[in-house]
């Protein structure tokens, strides 16, 4: 039965390529349904239309001259001679090495191409994944038309647009769990928690290359907030460790850092696009916004910046503000919050992203979304 599902979606998957025009809603459709683009032969056709990426027309490859005088070169080195435990076990050294040699020359290419992009550690996770799975030239237009899209907000000088993406992450929670996200407010726990998560698409902290590829499938189809509904499913996945856990900032970050590797993860892709659908970005913006607002140690540049330099959450969100609403304020303020009817909203969509409306709604809002990427819509 599985092998004549993967049969029956591999010929979709080109009858949707082959069409004139190509069915781009189809292919991203496919990629968000059960087991995504299922080899990385497909998405070598696919990823390049999920980015509207003309694969006629690729760049020629970055001579090693982009390495002179380059004020990324000695990061870049560092981050990916550390790169070692993303290549697959048991390659070769000198095959690895010359994939090292061209990670380089990809992210200092892109870099150099678009002055208006700031390197930040983790990137060469992303970066990594395209290159294996597609080669360097072909990665290095994907990463290109990526990094000025999606990562964009990534590769802003300071991290600002970051850490509002990150905002996002507890109103999703409180919309379907209130009493997790309650919790998580009373710990103090802030959101960093999930910075390389976020920055990575999950590369970073995935040990499975396998669960990675699927996980970009889904996220180059979506809206580029898809990654943190995905975030927020894996928390809401963690309902009873979290809630068991000591109710201090300490205990719960080192409890939600520390990501599982046996993941459901075609369930958790089809909750996140569920919960697109129903708390869609602009429905939460008002909340993430006030998230921006309050004053927790989580939502302090200089927390954040430290975070990205040295890729080690847990080093971080030492101070806590210990002048926090609490007793009966707070008990007062949790009862007066609005509360949709979240869970009977839950209860009667009860859809998934592997079939049906939820899909078809993704879909389009990442067609929405799509076409303006030749409009420049980022800054």
């Amino acid at each position: 039965d599985f092998d004549s599902k993967k049969k029956r979606k591999v010929a979709e998957i080109y009858q949707a390529l082959n069409s004139d025009p190509i069915d781009v809603a189809a292919l991203r459709r496919m990629a968000i349904s059960e087991g995504g683009l299922l080899t990385d032969e497909i998405r070598c056709k696919v990823w390049p239309k999920l980015l509207s990426v003309n694969t006629d027309d690729l760049p020629p490859l970055p001579g090693k001259e982009l390495r002179e005088d380059n004020k990324d070169y000695q990061q870049v080195l560092l981050d990916v001679r550390r790169s070692l435990r993303r290549f697959p076990p048991g390659m070769p050294d000198d095959q690895r090495e010359g994939l090292q040699e061209e990670l380089i020359d990809i992210i200092l290419h892109v870099l150099k191409r678009n002055p208006q992009l700031h390197y930040y550690q983790g990137y060469h996770d992303i970066v990594v994944t395209f290159l294996l799975v597609v080669g360097d030239r072909l990665a290095t237009a994907l990463v290109e038309k990526l990094s000025t899209h999606h990562l964009r907000d990534f590769m802003d000088p300071t991290m600002d647009n970051t850490k509002h993406i990150l905002n996002y992450l507890m109103p999703i929670i409180d919309q379907v769990n209130p009493e997790v996200h309650d919790f998580m407010q009373s710990a103090e726990v802030g959101t960093i928690f999930a910075l390389s998560w976020l920055i990575t698409w999950f590369g970073h902290v995935l040990s499975d290359f396998r669960h990675v590829v699927r996980l970009y499938d889904f996220f180059l189809a979506c809206h580029p907030l898809m990654p943190i509904y995905f975030a927020a499913v894996i928390v809401l996945y963690r309902e009873q460790e979290v809630l068991d856990c000591e109710c201090d900032m300490a205990s719960v970050h080192h409890l939600l850092s520390q990501i599982p590797q046996d993941l459901p993860y075609e369930t958790l892709i089809s909750r996140a696009g569920d919960l697109f659908v129903q708390f869609p970005p602009s429905e939460l913006a008002r909340e993430a916004a006030q998230q921006q607002a309050e004053q927790t140690a989580a939502s302090t540049f200089k927390d954040f910046e430290l975070a990205s330099v040295q890729q080690r959450p847990d080093t971080v969100l030492r101070q806590r503000f210990r002048e926090r609403l609490r007793g009966e304020e707070r008990t007062k303020s949790i009862l007066t919050k609005p509360r949709t009817n979240r869970f009977v909203k839950l209860a009667v969509m009860g859809l998934t992203v592997a079939l049906g409306a939820a899909a078809l709604a993704v879909v389009k809002s990442a067609l929405e979304w799509a076409p303006k990427f030749e409009l420049q819509i980022f800054p």
